[in-house]
C-alpha cells in the first residue's frame, strides 16, 4: 500500500506567523515520517511556486505554517492584497491540515474572533477596534492595547496596560504607526493566564489546558508575558490545579464557534471575578521541539516515549481522518 504524503509548505513568514523557521519545519517533516507516512517541503514565496511544488510529487494532504505569503520575517502584518494559502489549496480542491480559510481569517484577526465568539455566549472581555473606534470609545480602565493581527507578543510591552485616555491614546498610536495596524482595546484581565491545546475532531477532541507562569521578577508594575519572556526559557507551562474544568468546556465552546479543526492553542486569563476568558484563539501553533506551548502542554499530559513524534503524528492522523470523511 502506497503510503500518504504530507506536503510541508513554508516561506520567509514561517517564523512570524506559524510554527516556526526551516529548522522547525524540518524537524516536522522528521515527525511525520518517524509515524509511517511521507513528507516533503515545499518552500514558496507565492502562489506560483507553491502550487509547483505541490503538484511536482506526491500530496496526500499540506500543512503550511504560513496563512498567508510574504516576505516578512519579523511581523504578520496583513498587507490588504494578501493571497492567502488556504483559500489557494480550497480551489485547487486540496486537503490541508489545520482550520479552514475563513476560519484561519477570523483567527488571525482577534476582534473577529472576539466578536464570534461573544455572539456565540463564549467568554471574552469588553473589547474595541481602533480604528474605527477611538480612544474616546473606551469606558473602561485599566485596559490592555495589542495589535490586532499579530502572535508571539508582537507588540506586547510594558506600556501595553493603560491607566488612564492619555496612556491610552498614546499606545494606540504606537500600534497603528509601528504595526501598521488597528490596535485592539480590551479589559485588562488581572488574573493567571492559561493556554489549551486543541487537537482532534468532534467527539475526538483531546483539549489540553496548560498553566503559564512567570517568575514575577521579570515583570514590570502588571504581569504581562512581553515578547522578550517568550521562548527563552523563562515562561513555564504547567498542568493546572485550578480551572481545569472551566478551561476545557470554554476551549470546546469556542472550538465549535470558530469552527476549528486538526489543532489550535487558546490563550485564557482569569478577570477580576476569577473567571476565564478567551485572549486569542492560534491557528498555527508553534512547533518548535521543547520550547514551543504546544509540545510542552502534549509533553506534560503524554509524558511516555518521544513525545514529539506522538503530538506530530496525532495531529496528521485527525487531519487526514478528517479530510477523508
Amino acid at each position: 500500500m502506497e503510503k500518504q504524503c504530507v506536503v510541508l509548505v513554508t516561506g520567509a513568514g514561517g517564523d512570524a506567523q506559524g510554527w516556526g523557521n526551516m529548522q522547525v519545519t524540518e524537524s516536522v517533516r522528521e515527525a511525520i515520517i518517524a509515524n509511517g507516512y511521507d513528507c516533503r517541503i515545499v518552500l514558496a514565496e507565492n502562489r506560483e511556486e507553491m502550487e509547483k511544488g505541490v503538484k511536482s510529487g506526491p500530496c496526500s494532504i499540506v500543512w503550511s505554517c504560513l496563512y498567508f505569503f510574504s516576505d516578512r520575517e519579523d511581523i504578520i502584518g496583513i498587507p490588504p492584497d494578501a493571497v492567502w494559502v488556504a483559500d489557494v489549496l480550497d480551489e485547487l480542491k486540496i486537503p490541508y491540515i489545520g482550520p479552514s480559510a475563513q476560519t484561519m481569517k477570523n483567527l488571525i484577526g482577534k476582534f473577529d474572533t472576539h466578536e464570534i465568539l461573544a455572539k456565540a455566549n463564549v467568554s471574552v472581555p469588553r473589547h474595541v477596534l481602533c480604528p474605527p473606534a477611538t480612544a474616546d470609545d473606551i469606558d473602561y480602565f485599566p485596559a490592555f492595547v495589542k495589535p490586532n493581527g499579530e502572535s508571539r507578543s508582537v507588540g506586547i510591552n510594558e506600556n501595553s496596560v493603560v491607566e488612564n485616555r492619555e496612556a491610552l491614546e498614546k499606545q494606540i498610536r504606537f500600534i497603528q504607526e509601528e504595526l501598521q495596524q488597528s490596535a485592539l482595546v480590551e479589559e485588562y484581565l488581572p488574573g493567571n493566564e492559561y493556554t489549551v491545546m486543541v487537537i482532534g475532531n468532534g467527539s475526538k477532541r483531546e483539549i489540553l489546558p496548560g498553566r503559564v507562569t512567570v517568575d514575577p521578577k521579570h515583570y514590570g508594575k502588571f504581569p504581562v508575558l512581553r515578547s522578550d519572556l517568550r521562548g527563552v526559557g523563562l515562561t513555564h507551562v504547567s498542568i493546572p490545579e485550578e480551572h481545569q474544568e472551566e478551561a476545557v468546556a470554554l476551549a470546546n465552546a469556542a472550538c465549535d464557534a470558530l469552527k476549528c479543526d486538526d489543532h489550535v492553542r487558546i490563550d485564557m486569563r482569569e478577570g477580576k471575578d476569577g473567571k476565564l476568558r478567551i485572549m486569542e484563539v492560534n491557528g498555527i501553533p508553534g512547533l518548535k521541539p521543547v520550547k514551543s506551548w504546544s509540545p510542552q502542554i502534549y509533553s506534560l499530559y503524554h509524558p511516555e516515549g518521544d513525545t514529539y513524534t506522538a503530538l506530530i503524528g496525532t495531529i496528521v492522523r485527525c487531519a487526514l481522518e478528517r479530510a477523508n470523511g
